[in-house]
């Protein structure tokens, strides 16, 4: 009789210096590995810039990073098989409740970028205890210290996301002093990017797979796709890793690459999530399989590229890849983690390209089915994470018709009352409704 040994645990070898903290990172989760992380890993002087990643709502990535002394494993995953490496660019990981840390590493003058994932909403959210307060309270300790300049950098899927960024984290430090916020101003760069990497939750059967094909267990495995994309726009006052070795892109105009992403890649992610769930499917490949799902994203596309410009772009064969990478089965993306936030995602996926096409005398129609997919989603499901969840299950309470207007207003209040794209969207609802019925 055979026994089967359970097998190490990853952790770093005596031998494996850790390179110095030189970022901090707020937002530690599956995508910040696979991307910030990795492009660190991969910079040509990953040796001279670690990373210390604090977790937002939750402490549970950092007890699983820090047993692992930082250590991950990506597995990058095609339809030819799986490749896995073990990046060790995370060098300390940390409860984002403990704030005291926080306040130690960006007030040390060896740091000198601060990474963001905290997604869409933690932008709006201005109580006491966000991300973002967190962020000013370390800023003004920085000041006191007179550690100098650094750069924060937004990897959230907003449209001008390092502008955001700066009003967002001016308001606050107006509001708890004016001389810190004069400060910041002088001192703190806010550098925007758009970024991209399909990387859905992990698994139980993925570390699984790390395990038989690694000889250790990791706890903290990612599964991503091979395609990775980032492009920044910023200055970096006290330098930055050569993330370009990587593949980044340093450009001077960040927002037509921001728009092609928002609105083609996220855009077609928001439509597969509400109407593919509807149509009783989970994950994006599924759902781009399904002809009223693909013809939906291919409208929208149509309309989204008419306001797209720039010689760079390559619409077309931006179009040709996003297919490709949506139809990888092997990447299980869920439907029901991009369906999340919905309010705050639709505002920057749908809205401009509706109010494009519209200034332009056309109807919108792509634009305006991604929005009653998902008043039709969120009026017949029954579990969803939103940051407007009290005003959608009121809106639920509502006739039909009432509910239509009041959820519009929740993404759009300079619509709500706009009779005719009310109109337009409870008919695309409807039409959606018909063809699940028959589905």
């Amino acid at each position: 009789m055979t026994t089967t040994q359970t097998p190490p645990r990853l952790r770093r070898k005596d031998a494996q210096a850790k390179p110095p903290i030189r970022i901090v990172h707020l937002g530690l989760g599956a995508f910040h590995r696979s991307h910030q992380a990795w492009y660190t890993q991969h910079a040509g002087d990953a040796g001279e810039w670690g990373i210390a990643s604090f977790t937002g709502r939750r402490p549970d990535a950092a007890v699983t990073l820090a047993e692992q002394d930082g250590l991950f494993t990506v597995v990058e995953r095609s339809g030819a098989g799986d490749s896995f490496e073990v990046i060790g660019s995370i060098v300390e990981a940390v409860d984002g409740a403990d704030v005291a840390r926080l306040i130690e590493l960006v007030a040390a003058p060896s740091t000198a970028v601060i990474t963001l994932t905290i997604t869409e909403a933690a932008y709006t959210a201005m109580d006491g205890d966000t991300p973002l307060s967190r962020l000013v309270a370390a800023l003004a300790a920085r000041k006191d210290a007179d550690a100098g300049p650094l750069a924060v950098v937004s990897c959230d899927n907003l449209s001008a996301n390092g502008e955001v960024a700066r009003q967002a984290v001016a308001a606050l430090a107006e509001a708890r002093d004016p001389a810190l916020a004069g400060w910041i101003g002088a001192n703190v760069s806010f550098v925007s990017t758009s970024v991209d990497r399909i990387t859905p939750r992990t698994t139980t059967a993925d570390l699984d797979v790390v395990a038989d094909a690694c000889g250790y267990r990791d706890a903290a495995a990612v599964v991503t796709e091979p395609f990775h994309n980032w492009i920044l726009s910023g200055d970096f006052p006290a330098g930055r890793p050569r993330w370009e070795d990587a593949g980044a892109v340093f450009v001077e105009d960040i927002e037509p690459y921001e728009n092609r992403k928002l609105w083609l890649l996220n855009g077609a992610h928001s439509i597969l999530a509400y109407a593919g769930q509807l149509r009783g499917f989970t994950t994006v490949a599924e759902a781009l399989s399904d002809a009223v799902c693909r013809d939906a994203v291919e409208a929208f596309w149509d309309e989204a590229a008419r306001h797209l410009h720039g010689e760079d772009l390559g619409i077309p064969q931006y179009r040709a890849a996003l297919l490709e990478r949506f139809g990888n089965s092997r990447i299980a993306h869920h439907l029901a983690q991009i369906a999340m936030d919905g309010t705050t995602k639709l505002r920057l996926r749908a809205l401009p390209v509706l109010a494009a096409e519209r200034a332009s005398g056309r109807s919108g129609e792509g634009a305006a089915r991604m929005i009653g997919a998902w008043i039709e989603y969120v009026s017949s499901s029954t579990e969803f994470q939103d940051p407007r969840a009290a005003d959608i299950l009121h809106a639920k309470t509502l006739d039909a018709d009432h509910r239509t207007a009041a959820l519009l207003a929740l993404i759009a209040p300079e619509l709500a009352d706009d009779l005719d794209v009310a109109s337009q969207i409870r008919g695309l609802q409807e039409a959606l409704a018909a063809s699940i019925s028959h589905a």
